[in-house]
């Protein structure tokens, strides 16, 4: 498989450029091989130390990231990643295996898929991932605010008492989500819809993770209350504080 296949494929209209990062080089050429006339153009490094030098050179707009890599795996790789950039990644795990998706998530992965699965539903989670990672063109001057936390939704900038928040993608379209309703009960089926892209299944622990994720970065090294309450068996509210005078 030629890894530089993206950089000669001439689409400038694509609809993202990948970086798949998996050592099955047969399933990373199929990958390529179905995504592309899709509209991405992807580029593939087969271990993670090649994964990490390629970020360096260039900008990718999601990352795919296989979890059973031999050398450095996936987790490793997604921490290395995090401490630099806030590029989406989503993460390929072994089926059934939800100790590798939610450490994946709480790492900072924006989402999963286990294998084997459909390219078909590959194509919708990427989309899925891209949507809300991107700025809307709507967007583009928005501004949102509750209490001490501004989001800035142009340049996709979170603070908190003017602090800023280092969220990924995820992250922030989910604060944006409860900022929007300050102090209305969101449920965890519209968490699902609106920021994951999809409906809520029996016992997926994406969308507690990913607030998890997020409470820990709203709080920071500040013992005080976190503004995201829990309101068991309904969902999650934003309870805005004061913003410092």
């Amino acid at each position: 498989m030629n890894s530089a296949a993206a950089d000669s494929s001439g689409r400038d209209e694509a609809d993202g450029r990948l970086l798949l990062v998996d050592d099955d080089e047969e399933l990373a050429t199929m990958l390529q091989e179905y995504l592309e006339p899709e509209g991405f153009a992807v580029e593939w490094a087969g271990d993670g130390p090649r994964a990490l030098e390629r970020l360096e050179d260039a900008a990718f707009d999601l990352i795919i990231l296989d979890v059973m890599m031999p050398g450095m795996n996936g987790f490793e790789v997604l921490r290395r990643i995090r401490a630099e950039r806030d590029t989406p990644v989503l993460m390929l795990t072994a089926r059934g295996d939800d100790v590798d998706r939610i450490v994946g998530l709480e790492i900072g992965a924006d989402d999963y898929l286990a294998k084997p699965f459909n390219p078909r539903e590959l194509v919708a989670r990427l989309r899925a991932v891209l949507r809300r990672t991107r700025p809307a063109a709507a967007a583009e001057t928005g501004h949102l605010s509750a209490g001490s936390i501004e989001l800035d939704l142009r340049t996709r900038r979170a603070t908190r008492g003017g602090r800023e928040l280092r969220l990924t993608g995820t992250e922030f379209q989910l604060l944006g989500l409860l900022v929007s309703a300050a102090g209305e009960v969101v449920s965890k089926e519209a968490i699902s819809r609106e920021v994951l892209g999809r409906r809520l299944q029996p016992w997926d622990r994406s969308v507690d993770t990913h607030i998890s994720n997020l409470r820990g970065k709203l709080t920071g090294d500040d013992r005080g209350e976190n503004p995201i309450r829990n309101i068991r068996g309904v969902g999650y509210t934003l309870v805005p504080d004061e913003p410092d005078a």
